[in-house]
């Protein structure tokens, strides 16, 4: 059965994220000492003990990588190998690393400056994003493009078709909701992020990325790896110039599932902390069987299924 990693992305940290398979898993240890020496700081502390930093673009980044780069590795280690891997906006940084197109040591200080510049392209306030449930991806992107003459408002995040969001400057999501709520519109839940990301406001953020990206080497992905932004796997001389998009660009993830589907694959592991990704494969495609690796008895499970 043709299986793919999955890997999750910001907003899904928590308190304590990864603290189980730290302290039964040699290589969780390992991957948390190396990100550690690479950033300047205790990643274990900042993810375990109780701190206001976790929930800070520029420390949850790093800090998620790790736990996720971890986990994977133990699979990996037991020699469990995907045919194809994708990641929600930063989880796509850990598949290139799971791909082995760039090293753990480069992702790493990489997401942490790229959280630093996403925080100061679209400082708290600045703007909002908002889930717009049970309505078409059409009837968004028509209300989106009316309600921009008030301000930048798109299309941010294509979850599942039945959760889109909407990402920009407060004045112009808020006129977007008004009309979605017009046109039919019954559910619309704000969501509770540090910024209005995958937007055009994110402009300045992904050109401060692009420049730090002329250091960062990378090597041909080993294993497929979707791009958010196409939905397509990435052509390993476009890996750059698709990152830099990405930070402005909609996360395509729900098209992301029917192009690993297209591929024949099967079955899904979501690795990370959180089950965000599990909960959209519910609604994008139930017949694709979906595991997770976030703390032993999800290891546990998932290794008994793949065996």
């Amino acid at each position: 059965m043709k299986t793919a990693f999955l890997f999750s992305g910001q907003g899904a940290q928590y308190q304590g994220m990864g603290k189980e398979l730290y302290q039964q898993e040699a290589i969780v240890r390992q991957t948390f000492d190396e990100a550690s020496d690479v950033l300047g700081y205790d990643v274990a502390a900042l993810c375990f003990e109780e701190n206001d930093r976790l929930n800070q673009t520029e420390y949850t980044q790093p800090a998620i990588l790790t736990v996720s780069v971890g986990f994977w590795r133990v699979l990996d280690e037991k020699g469990i190998h995907a045919d194809a891997m994708a990641g929600l906006s930063l989880g796509e940084y850990t598949a290139l690393v799971a791909s082995r197109a760039v090293t753990f040591a480069d992702a790493v200080a990489l997401v942490q400056k790229r959280g630093k510049f996403m925080t100061e392209a679209a400082p708290a306030g600045t703007g909002k994003m908002v889930a717009v449930m049970n309505t078409p991806a059409e009837t968004i992107e028509a209300i989106c493009k009316e309600a921009s003459s008030v301000g930048i408002v798109s299309p941010a995040n294509y979850n599942t078709p039945q959760q889109i969001v909407i990402g920009g400057e407060a004045q112009a999501v808020d006129q977007a909701v008004a009309l979605l709520q017009a046109a039919g519109s019954k559910r619309m839940i704000p969501l509770n992020v540090s910024g209005p990301f995958h937007t055009a406001l994110l402009e300045p953020a992904a050109d401060a990325l692009a420049i730090e990206l002329t250091n960062v080497g990378f090597d041909q992905p080993q294993v497929p790896v979707i791009s958010n932004t196409t939905a397509e796997p990435m052509a390993y001389e476009a890996i750059k110039d698709l990152l830099t998009r990405q930070v402005k660009s909609p996360v395509r993830f729900y098209e992301s599932i029917a192009t690993l589907k297209e591929m024949g694959i099967e079955r899904v592991v979501e690795i990370g902390p959180g089950k965000v990704l599990s909960g959209f494969m519910k609604k994008i495609d139930k017949n694709i069987q979906t595991l997770r690796v976030e703390d032993s008895q999800t290891l546990a499970d998932t290794l008994e299924a793949l065996k």
